[in-house]
Protein backbone atom coordinates (compact mmCIF):
# COMPACT_ATOMS: atom_id res chain seq x y z
CA UNK A 1 0.00 0.00 0.00
CA UNK A 2 3.19 2.00 -0.85
CA UNK A 3 1.02 4.08 -3.10
CA UNK A 4 -2.21 5.52 -2.10
CA UNK A 5 -5.32 5.94 -3.83
CA UNK A 6 -6.85 9.73 -3.73
CA UNK A 7 -10.22 7.33 -1.98
CA UNK A 8 -9.43 4.43 -0.03
CA UNK A 9 -12.07 2.05 0.83
CA UNK A 10 -11.59 0.43 4.43
CA UNK A 11 -12.58 -3.18 5.28
CA UNK A 12 -14.25 -4.40 8.18
CA UNK A 13 -12.48 -6.58 10.26
CA UNK A 14 -11.75 -8.14 13.83
CA UNK A 15 -10.57 -9.44 16.30
CA UNK A 16 -7.80 -8.20 15.49
CA UNK A 17 -3.94 -9.38 16.85
CA UNK A 18 -0.85 -7.87 15.74
CA UNK A 19 2.05 -6.39 16.94
CA UNK A 20 3.67 -3.10 15.85
CA UNK A 21 6.06 -0.57 16.62
CA UNK A 22 5.31 3.16 16.24
CA UNK A 23 7.30 5.75 14.61
CA UNK A 24 9.74 7.77 16.69
CA UNK A 25 7.92 11.02 18.36
CA UNK A 26 7.46 13.85 16.03
CA UNK A 27 7.07 15.93 19.23
CA UNK A 28 10.45 14.70 20.19
CA UNK A 29 11.71 14.44 17.08
CA UNK A 30 11.52 18.64 16.29
CA UNK A 31 12.68 18.84 19.69
CA UNK A 32 15.76 16.80 19.44
CA UNK A 33 16.33 18.50 16.28
CA UNK A 34 16.61 22.13 17.06
CA UNK A 35 18.88 21.37 20.70
CA UNK A 36 20.90 18.93 18.71
CA UNK A 37 21.05 21.87 16.19
CA UNK A 38 22.27 24.52 18.76
CA UNK A 39 24.60 21.86 20.65
CA UNK A 40 28.21 22.15 20.30
CA UNK A 41 29.69 18.81 18.44
CA UNK A 42 27.83 16.41 16.91
CA UNK A 43 25.08 14.33 18.34
CA UNK A 44 23.30 10.86 17.09
CA UNK A 45 19.75 11.06 16.95
CA UNK A 46 18.32 7.13 17.38
CA UNK A 47 14.86 6.46 16.68
CA UNK A 48 13.81 9.80 14.99
CA UNK A 49 10.72 10.20 13.09
CA UNK A 50 10.88 11.03 9.09
CA UNK A 51 8.13 12.51 7.75
CA UNK A 52 7.02 16.02 6.16
CA UNK A 53 6.87 17.46 9.47
CA UNK A 54 10.59 16.66 10.36
CA UNK A 55 12.13 17.00 6.38
CA UNK A 56 11.13 20.45 6.69
CA UNK A 57 12.39 21.07 10.45
CA UNK A 58 15.75 19.12 8.58
CA UNK A 59 15.92 21.65 6.16
CA UNK A 60 15.40 24.56 8.12
CA UNK A 61 18.28 23.87 10.81
CA UNK A 62 20.42 22.98 7.43
CA UNK A 63 19.82 27.00 6.47
CA UNK A 64 20.73 27.99 9.62
CA UNK A 65 23.75 26.16 9.67
CA UNK A 66 23.41 22.96 11.31
CA UNK A 67 24.79 19.78 9.39
CA UNK A 68 22.55 16.62 9.67
CA UNK A 69 23.11 13.29 8.04
CA UNK A 70 19.59 11.43 8.07
CA UNK A 71 19.87 9.00 5.15
CA UNK A 72 20.62 6.33 7.93
CA UNK A 73 20.03 5.63 11.41
CA UNK A 74 21.11 7.34 14.12
CA UNK A 75 20.80 11.05 12.34
CA UNK A 76 23.94 12.77 13.17
CA UNK A 77 23.50 16.17 13.76
CA UNK A 78 26.59 18.77 13.85
CA UNK A 79 25.05 21.43 15.53
CA UNK A 80 26.17 25.63 15.70
CA UNK A 81 27.04 26.38 18.96
CA UNK A 82 24.68 28.45 19.29
CA UNK A 83 25.95 30.22 15.95
CA UNK A 84 23.58 30.26 13.42
CA UNK A 85 23.81 30.84 10.16
CA UNK A 86 22.02 33.76 7.64
CA UNK A 87 19.66 31.53 5.40
CA UNK A 88 19.30 32.49 1.67
CA UNK A 89 15.73 32.71 2.03
CA UNK A 90 12.59 32.18 3.86
CA UNK A 91 12.40 29.11 5.92
CA UNK A 92 9.34 27.57 4.52
CA UNK A 93 7.36 25.08 7.30
CA UNK A 94 4.53 23.65 4.66
CA UNK A 95 1.74 23.30 7.88
CA UNK A 96 3.99 21.79 10.59
CA UNK A 97 3.52 23.97 13.61
CA UNK A 98 5.95 22.46 15.85
CA UNK A 99 8.74 23.85 13.09
CA UNK A 100 6.87 27.48 12.91
CA UNK A 101 6.76 28.04 16.34
CA UNK A 102 9.85 26.39 17.34
CA UNK A 103 12.11 28.16 14.47
CA UNK A 104 10.51 31.33 14.96
CA UNK A 105 11.95 31.57 18.87
CA UNK A 106 15.68 30.14 17.97
CA UNK A 107 15.45 32.96 14.37
CA UNK A 108 16.27 35.23 17.35
CA UNK A 109 19.79 34.06 17.75
CA UNK A 110 20.20 34.17 14.16
CA UNK A 111 23.24 37.29 12.89
CA UNK A 112 20.31 38.74 10.84
CA UNK A 113 17.10 38.46 9.58
CA UNK A 114 14.80 35.34 8.90
CA UNK A 115 11.50 35.27 8.06
CA UNK A 116 9.90 32.19 8.49
CA UNK A 117 6.58 30.80 5.85
CA UNK A 118 4.27 27.96 5.04
CA UNK A 119 1.23 26.79 3.04
CA UNK A 120 -2.32 28.48 3.02
CA UNK A 121 -3.14 26.96 6.25
CA UNK A 122 -0.09 27.75 8.42
CA UNK A 123 -0.83 31.32 7.35
CA UNK A 124 -3.65 30.88 8.92
CA UNK A 125 -2.84 29.57 12.35
CA UNK A 126 -2.01 32.04 14.86
CA UNK A 127 1.60 32.84 16.29
CA UNK A 128 0.76 36.32 18.13
CA UNK A 129 1.35 34.83 21.36
CA UNK A 130 4.58 33.89 20.65
CA UNK A 131 5.59 36.88 19.00
CA UNK A 132 4.47 39.08 22.37
CA UNK A 133 6.15 36.69 24.30
CA UNK A 134 9.42 37.02 22.48
CA UNK A 135 9.30 40.90 22.29
CA UNK A 136 8.61 40.55 25.90
CA UNK A 137 12.08 39.36 26.50
CA UNK A 138 13.83 41.70 23.94
CA UNK A 139 13.69 39.87 20.21
CA UNK A 140 12.27 42.31 17.13
CA UNK A 141 9.64 40.36 15.60
CA UNK A 142 7.42 41.40 13.03
CA UNK A 143 4.44 39.84 11.02
CA UNK A 144 4.38 41.87 8.12
CA UNK A 145 0.84 40.42 6.53
CA UNK A 146 -0.92 42.94 9.39
CA UNK A 147 -2.11 39.24 10.58
CA UNK A 148 -1.98 37.29 14.16
CA UNK A 149 -0.68 34.33 11.37
CA UNK A 150 2.70 33.67 9.22
CA UNK A 151 5.08 34.45 7.65
CA UNK A 152 6.83 36.05 10.40
CA UNK A 153 10.13 38.41 10.18
CA UNK A 154 12.79 37.71 13.08
CA UNK A 155 15.18 40.43 13.01
CA UNK A 156 17.64 38.25 14.69
CA UNK A 157 20.60 39.80 16.54
CA UNK A 158 20.45 37.60 19.37
CA UNK A 159 17.86 37.28 22.43
CA UNK A 160 18.33 39.62 25.36
CA UNK A 161 16.33 37.25 27.70
CA UNK A 162 15.25 38.85 31.15
CA UNK A 163 12.12 38.28 32.93
CA UNK A 164 9.37 37.96 30.02
CA UNK A 165 5.46 36.98 29.78
CA UNK A 166 3.34 34.48 27.68
CA UNK A 167 -0.16 33.93 26.71
CA UNK A 168 -0.33 29.98 27.36
CA UNK A 169 -4.02 29.65 26.97
CA UNK A 170 -4.00 28.40 23.71
CA UNK A 171 -0.86 26.15 22.58
CA UNK A 172 1.79 24.97 24.74
CA UNK A 173 4.10 25.08 21.88
CA UNK A 174 4.57 28.52 21.99
CA UNK A 175 6.02 28.22 25.40
CA UNK A 176 8.32 25.25 24.03
CA UNK A 177 9.49 27.41 21.46
CA UNK A 178 10.47 30.12 23.69
CA UNK A 179 12.18 27.28 26.22
CA UNK A 180 14.24 25.41 23.33
CA UNK A 181 15.97 28.99 22.26
CA UNK A 182 16.35 30.16 25.87
CA UNK A 183 19.81 28.77 27.34
CA UNK A 184 21.50 31.20 24.62
CA UNK A 185 19.92 34.62 25.64
CA UNK A 186 21.92 37.02 27.00
CA UNK A 187 20.28 36.91 30.46
CA UNK A 188 18.28 33.85 32.50
CA UNK A 189 14.73 33.78 31.01
CA UNK A 190 12.30 33.49 33.45
CA UNK A 191 8.98 33.12 32.09
CA UNK A 192 5.94 33.82 33.65
CA UNK A 193 1.84 33.01 31.83
CA UNK A 194 -0.88 35.80 31.69
CA UNK A 195 -3.54 34.86 33.58
CA UNK A 196 -1.79 31.82 34.84
CA UNK A 197 -3.00 29.52 32.76
CA UNK A 198 -1.07 26.75 30.30
CA UNK A 199 -2.59 24.04 28.20
CA UNK A 200 -1.19 20.48 27.56
CA UNK A 201 1.61 21.54 30.14
CA UNK A 202 2.74 17.42 29.57
CA UNK A 203 4.16 18.56 26.32
CA UNK A 204 6.02 21.20 28.10
CA UNK A 205 7.73 18.73 30.47
CA UNK A 206 9.19 16.90 27.60
CA UNK A 207 10.75 20.34 26.36
CA UNK A 208 12.13 20.72 29.64
CA UNK A 209 13.02 16.85 29.45
CA UNK A 210 14.88 17.00 25.94
CA UNK A 211 16.71 20.39 27.19
CA UNK A 212 18.04 18.78 30.23
CA UNK A 213 19.18 15.95 28.36
CA UNK A 214 21.14 18.10 26.48
CA UNK A 215 22.68 20.04 29.55
CA UNK A 216 20.48 22.80 29.67
CA UNK A 217 19.90 24.08 33.20
CA UNK A 218 15.89 25.08 33.68
CA UNK A 219 13.41 24.84 36.32
CA UNK A 220 10.18 25.21 37.57
CA UNK A 221 9.86 28.14 40.10
CA UNK A 222 6.95 27.09 42.73
CA UNK A 223 4.03 29.70 43.28
CA UNK A 224 0.46 29.11 43.49
CA UNK A 225 -1.06 28.21 40.14
CA UNK A 226 1.20 27.21 37.28
CA UNK A 227 3.91 28.92 38.29
CA UNK A 228 7.07 30.21 36.09
CA UNK A 229 9.91 28.80 34.54
CA UNK A 230 13.73 29.51 34.48
CA UNK A 231 15.95 28.98 32.12
CA UNK A 232 19.63 29.83 33.18
CA UNK A 233 21.64 31.75 30.27
CA UNK A 234 24.98 30.41 29.55
CA UNK A 235 24.52 26.74 30.10
CA UNK A 236 24.46 25.59 26.67
CA UNK A 237 23.47 22.63 24.73
CA UNK A 238 26.18 19.87 24.75
CA UNK A 239 25.82 17.03 21.91
CA UNK A 240 25.17 13.78 23.09
CA UNK A 241 23.39 10.19 21.59
CA UNK A 242 19.89 10.51 22.34
CA UNK A 243 17.34 7.93 22.13
CA UNK A 244 13.64 9.35 20.59
CA UNK A 245 10.56 6.96 21.71
CA UNK A 246 7.59 6.02 19.77
CA UNK A 247 4.68 8.74 19.07
CA UNK A 248 2.59 8.34 22.00
CA UNK A 249 -0.30 10.30 19.47
CA UNK A 250 0.46 8.21 16.91
CA UNK A 251 0.66 4.85 19.24
CA UNK A 252 -3.56 6.12 19.92
CA UNK A 253 -4.71 4.23 16.40
CA UNK A 254 -3.89 0.89 16.96
CA UNK A 255 -4.47 0.80 20.49
CA UNK A 256 -8.43 2.33 19.91
CA UNK A 257 -8.35 0.00 16.58
CA UNK A 258 -8.53 -3.40 19.25
CA UNK A 259 -10.90 -1.21 21.93
CA UNK A 260 -13.40 -0.83 18.22
CA UNK A 261 -12.76 -4.59 16.65
CA UNK A 262 -11.73 -6.48 19.54
CA UNK A 263 -9.03 -9.04 19.67
CA UNK A 264 -5.78 -7.25 21.22
CA UNK A 265 -2.88 -5.07 19.97
CA UNK A 266 0.69 -4.70 20.77
CA UNK A 267 2.95 -1.38 20.60
CA UNK A 268 6.62 -1.97 21.39
CA UNK A 269 9.08 0.54 22.39
CA UNK A 270 6.88 2.28 25.14
CA UNK A 271 8.85 3.54 28.35
CA UNK A 272 7.35 2.92 31.42
CA UNK A 273 8.77 6.64 32.58
CA UNK A 274 7.46 8.46 29.00
CA UNK A 275 6.37 11.74 29.77
CA UNK A 276 4.55 11.57 26.17
CA UNK A 277 0.50 12.64 27.75
CA UNK A 278 -1.42 10.71 24.79
CA UNK A 279 -0.39 7.39 26.80
CA UNK A 280 -3.03 8.79 28.90
CA UNK A 281 -5.39 7.20 26.29
CA UNK A 282 -4.66 3.81 27.72
CA UNK A 283 -6.30 5.34 31.06
CA UNK A 284 -9.76 5.72 29.58
CA UNK A 285 -9.82 2.60 27.03
CA UNK A 286 -9.45 0.72 30.33
CA UNK A 287 -12.30 2.26 31.78
CA UNK A 288 -14.82 2.13 28.98
CA UNK A 289 -13.96 -1.82 29.12
CA UNK A 290 -10.81 -2.62 27.62
CA UNK A 291 -7.79 -4.55 29.33
CA UNK A 292 -4.39 -2.72 29.24
CA UNK A 293 -1.18 -4.56 30.35
CA UNK A 294 2.89 -4.31 30.11
CA UNK A 295 5.49 -6.24 29.85
CA UNK A 296 8.54 -5.07 30.11
CA UNK A 297 8.49 -2.26 26.58
CA UNK A 298 5.33 -4.04 24.92
CA UNK A 299 2.15 -2.59 25.78
CA UNK A 300 -1.15 -4.51 24.85
CA UNK A 301 -4.70 -3.29 24.81
CA UNK A 302 -7.28 -6.12 24.24
CA UNK A 303 -10.75 -4.97 23.22
CA UNK A 304 -13.79 -5.83 25.60
CA UNK A 305 -16.36 -8.63 24.22
CA UNK A 306 -18.93 -6.56 25.51
CA UNK A 307 -19.74 -2.90 24.08
CA UNK A 308 -17.91 -0.23 25.35
CA UNK A 309 -18.73 1.72 28.13
CA UNK A 310 -19.41 5.50 28.14
CA UNK A 311 -17.76 7.65 30.40
CA UNK A 312 -19.47 10.39 30.34
CA UNK A 313 -17.29 13.77 30.38
CA UNK A 314 -13.92 13.97 29.32
CA UNK A 315 -11.24 16.19 29.96
CA UNK A 316 -8.52 16.09 27.32
CA UNK A 317 -6.98 19.16 27.96
CA UNK A 318 -3.84 17.59 28.18
CA UNK A 319 -4.27 15.06 25.35
CA UNK A 320 -5.22 16.97 22.43
CA UNK A 321 -4.05 15.04 19.91
CA UNK A 322 -5.39 11.75 21.00
CA UNK A 323 -9.00 13.45 20.93
CA UNK A 324 -9.29 12.40 17.80
CA UNK A 325 -9.08 9.13 17.60
CA UNK A 326 -11.29 9.03 20.87
CA UNK A 327 -13.78 10.80 19.28
CA UNK A 328 -13.68 7.94 16.75
CA UNK A 329 -14.30 5.23 19.29
CA UNK A 330 -16.97 7.50 21.42
CA UNK A 331 -19.16 6.49 18.48
CA UNK A 332 -19.10 2.71 19.34
CA UNK A 333 -19.34 3.86 23.54
CA UNK A 334 -23.22 2.64 25.06
CA UNK A 335 -23.86 5.88 25.57
CA UNK A 336 -22.81 9.53 25.09
CA UNK A 337 -19.76 11.16 25.40
CA UNK A 338 -18.67 14.88 25.99
CA UNK A 339 -14.83 15.74 25.02
CA UNK A 340 -14.67 19.31 26.61
CA UNK A 341 -11.68 21.28 27.48
CA UNK A 342 -10.06 20.86 23.55
CA UNK A 343 -10.23 24.55 22.23
CA UNK A 344 -6.98 24.11 20.91
CA UNK A 345 -8.25 21.84 18.53
CA UNK A 346 -9.25 24.80 16.50
CA UNK A 347 -5.98 25.47 15.81
CA UNK A 348 -4.21 22.71 14.44
CA UNK A 349 -3.66 21.73 10.95
CA UNK A 350 -7.45 22.27 10.28
CA UNK A 351 -10.08 23.18 12.82
CA UNK A 352 -10.27 19.42 14.16
CA UNK A 353 -13.56 20.48 16.03
CA UNK A 354 -15.56 21.42 13.61
CA UNK A 355 -14.28 18.95 10.85
CA UNK A 356 -14.59 15.97 13.98
CA UNK A 357 -18.64 17.14 13.99
CA UNK A 358 -18.65 17.33 10.44
CA UNK A 359 -17.46 14.13 9.52
CA UNK A 360 -18.67 12.46 12.77
CA UNK A 361 -22.52 13.16 11.47
CA UNK A 362 -21.75 11.80 8.43
CA UNK A 363 -21.63 8.29 9.66
CA UNK A 364 -24.97 8.22 11.60
CA UNK A 365 -23.62 9.80 14.66
CA UNK A 366 -25.48 13.27 16.20
CA UNK A 367 -22.12 15.13 16.84
CA UNK A 368 -22.53 19.18 18.09
CA UNK A 369 -19.26 21.27 18.52
CA UNK A 370 -19.24 24.26 20.62
CA UNK A 371 -16.44 27.21 21.59
CA UNK A 372 -14.51 24.14 23.54
CA UNK A 373 -16.29 20.93 23.57
CA UNK A 374 -17.61 18.16 21.53
CA UNK A 375 -20.37 16.34 22.62
CA UNK A 376 -21.42 12.73 20.57
CA UNK A 377 -24.35 10.57 20.96
CA UNK A 378 -24.07 7.23 19.09
CA UNK A 379 -26.49 5.73 16.77
CA UNK A 380 -27.19 4.00 13.93
CA UNK A 381 -24.02 4.13 11.51
CA UNK A 382 -23.22 3.49 8.46
CA UNK A 383 -21.07 4.65 5.75
CA UNK A 384 -19.29 7.67 4.20
CA UNK A 385 -16.92 8.98 1.86
CA UNK A 386 -14.68 10.91 4.93
CA UNK A 387 -13.09 14.18 3.57
CA UNK A 388 -9.91 14.62 5.75
CA UNK A 389 -8.71 18.54 5.12
CA UNK A 390 -5.04 17.79 4.54
CA UNK A 391 -5.22 16.70 8.38
CA UNK A 392 -3.07 13.39 8.92
CA UNK A 393 -5.21 12.71 12.44
CA UNK A 394 -8.26 13.17 10.60
CA UNK A 395 -7.64 10.35 7.99
CA UNK A 396 -5.90 7.78 10.85
CA UNK A 397 -8.46 8.60 13.09
CA UNK A 398 -11.84 7.68 10.57
CA UNK A 399 -10.20 4.98 9.49
CA UNK A 400 -10.98 3.31 12.30
CA UNK A 401 -14.27 3.38 12.36
CA UNK A 402 -14.40 1.41 9.01
CA UNK A 403 -12.81 -1.89 11.15
CA UNK A 404 -16.62 -2.10 12.12
CA UNK A 405 -18.44 0.51 9.64
CA UNK A 406 -19.01 -1.14 6.29
CA UNK A 407 -18.57 1.09 3.31
CA UNK A 408 -15.80 4.02 4.96
CA UNK A 409 -13.89 5.70 2.81
CA UNK A 410 -10.97 7.70 2.86
CA UNK A 411 -10.36 10.22 1.11
CA UNK A 412 -6.99 11.74 0.38
CA UNK A 413 -5.19 8.71 2.82
CA UNK A 414 -1.57 9.90 1.56
CA UNK A 415 -2.03 12.92 3.86
CA UNK A 416 -1.43 10.88 6.91
CA UNK A 417 2.56 11.23 4.83
CA UNK A 418 2.95 14.17 7.84
CA UNK A 419 3.72 12.35 10.80
CA UNK A 420 3.23 8.31 9.69
CA UNK A 421 4.18 7.77 5.69
CA UNK A 422 3.11 4.06 6.34
CA UNK A 423 0.70 3.99 8.28
CA UNK A 424 -2.16 2.44 6.03
CA UNK A 425 0.70 -0.42 5.46
CA UNK A 426 0.51 -1.11 9.52
CA UNK A 427 -2.95 -0.91 9.54
CA UNK A 428 -3.80 -3.13 6.76
CA UNK A 429 -1.86 -5.85 8.41
CA UNK A 430 -3.64 -5.02 12.29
Amino acid sequence: MSSLPTALPIEPRGPLDATVRVPGSKSITNRALLVAALARGESQLSGPLASVDTDVMREALAALGAQIEARSEPWCVTGTGGTLALPSKPLYVENSGTSARFLTAAAALAPGPVQIDGNPRMRARPIIHLVEALRSLGAEVELPQGSDCPPVHVRGGGLPGGPGLIDGSHSSQYVSAVLLAAPYAQRDVELGFIDDVLVSRPYVDVTLSVMRAFGAKVEWIAQPGVGRICVTAGRHYQARQYEIEPDASSAAYPFCAAAIAGGSVRVEGVPEDSLQADFKLLELLARMGCRVTRQGHTVELRGPKKPLRSLGEVDMNDTPDAALAYAVVALFADGPTLIKNIWNLRIKETDRLTALETELRKLGARAEATHDTLRIQPGPLHGAEIDTYDDHRMAMAFSLAGLRVPGVVIRDPACVSKTWPKYFDVFEHL
